[in-house]
């Protein structure tokens, strides 16, 4: 197995995050990739860096304002003369029908969800990047290798066509589907990270032809709180193509294998052509968001549970925050993984 990262992603490094009031230094770090990185050796993967793509494969799931807001943004909002360094929105739509505003700030509120995704003058290069990283492990799927790994940072799964969210600007996971149909007639998503990939959920959730399955902490008492809940099963000729299973928070190794078992084997009645895998280290009992106690050793476990499906797989990095054990989490899943 391959892992594809571009140095480029982490050229992305705002400071300013907003928890419980409070304006503090944000988890989703560059010092992510380093650990990470560790994790990839230890598991003795081969790094390759990321092909460029035409952003018409970003536009198949994000639009094409979005895509401009990402790219010349910031910019804009530093012409305006008391604008920070980073652009993060103070006002925000709710009700519908809203307006799309010329005004920068009202853009930004517009394309940014919450507090946790600032967007600086590097923004666009590294997620671009990530991006690509992504599409490129896709590339070596549909090339015929059995699985790839992405090392995307920013991750993608809070990503809404046009919102950022949750330290995600564009969905890396619904990219690589949404590539990946171009072969496979069905596709499906398995997101283990600790938050539900609401953004991915969004993307999908009117369509048959991509399954989406999250397992996540329970949102009635974890981010991202409005989306995630068992009742969410898709509409229209997407009904009973999204499934969430949540779990209760802090929830130990058997509560997350129970879960993927369930998980598995809705990913086999569905009989997809391949697999994404957005994987998230973060429901580790160590991470700082507090969300899971699995075991490093449950990782193994996960990993061999889903590489028993057999399936094409394109793995996409999520969360997963620093803790002494992030690399040694990633090279137990890699390797567990391998071990099919």
């Amino acid at each position: 197995m391959k892992c594809i990262f571009g140095e480029a992603q982490n050229a992305h490094a705002p400071v300013r995050y907003m928890r419980y009031g409070r304006i503090g230094e944000i988890p989703e770090t560059p010092e992510r990739v380093t650990r990470l990185l560790d994790g990839v050796s230890r598991a003795g993967l081969e790094i390759a860096a990321p092909r460029a793509f035409p952003l018409q494969h970003l536009a198949a799931v994000h639009s094409q304002r979005y895509l401009d807001f990402l790219e010349h943004g910031h910019a804009q909002w530093m012409k305006v003369p008391e604008a920070y360094p980073e652009m993060m929105p103070s006002i925000r739509p709710l009700e519908r029908p809203a307006g799309y505003p010329d005004n920068i700030l009202g853009r930004a509120g517009w394309h940014i969800m919450d507090f946790s995704s600032a967007i600086t003058a590097e923004t666009w290069e590294s997620v671009r990047t990530s991006a690509f990283s992504a599409l490129t492990a896709a590339e070596l799927v549909l090339n015929g290798e059995h699985a790839a790994y992405a090392l995307c940072r920013p991750p993608g799964h809070h990503a809404y066509p046009e919102r950022a969210g949750g330290f995600c600007y564009l969905n890396n996971a619904a990219i690589v589907a949404q590539h990946l149909r171009q072969k496979h007639a069905r596709v499906a998503i398995l997101d283990i990270d600790v938050h539900h990939g609401n953004g991915t959920q969004e993307i999908f959730y009117a369509r048959p032809d991509v399954l989406t399955v999250s397992i996540h902490g329970d949102p009635a008492h974890y981010y991202p709180f409005f989306y995630g809940y068992g009742e969410q099963r898709g509409s229209g000729d997407g009904e009973g193509f999204n499934l969430n299973l949540p779990v209760l928070v802090k929830s130990k190794d058997d509560v997350w294998q129970q879960a993927l078992g369930t998980a598995l084997q809705r990913v086999a009645d569905f009989a997809p052509g391949a697999l994404v895998l957005a994987l998230g280290l973060d429901a580790h009992e160590a991470d700082p968001l507090a969300g899971g106690a699995v075991t490093t050793e449950g990782f193994t476990q996960m990993a061999r549970m889903i590489a028993g499906l057999k399936l094409p797989t394109v793995i996409t990095q999520e969360g997963g925050y620093l803790t002494p054990q992030l690399g040694g989490n990633l090279a137990a899943f890699l390797s567990g993984f391998q071990q099919r």
